[in-house]
């Protein structure tokens, strides 16, 4: 009873060890082959775009009251 005990104990975690292992090697592969992939088509990045107007002083206070009212 002991020996099959200790059969099925071995059993169990040489699965999920052989699983684990599997897994690693899965996921070391995957990341290799997606580094390669990002170096073969680089992600393509856009460059933000400000806007740089110039605002009068009278504009600015009337946007700040305005936002000032809305708050209330």
């Amino acid at each position: 009873m002991l020996n099959e005990g200790l059969t099925l104990m071995a059993t169990g975690m040489g699965t999920v060890f052989s699983f684990l292992i599997i897994l690693w090697a899965s996921v070391t592969i995957m990341g290799k082959i997606v580094a390669k992939l990002n170096e073969l088509f680089p992600e393509q990045i856009e460059e933000a775009k400000t806007a740089v107007k110039n605002v009068s002083a009278d504009v600015e206070v009337a946007i700040a009251i305005a936002a000032a009212k809305l708050r209330k």
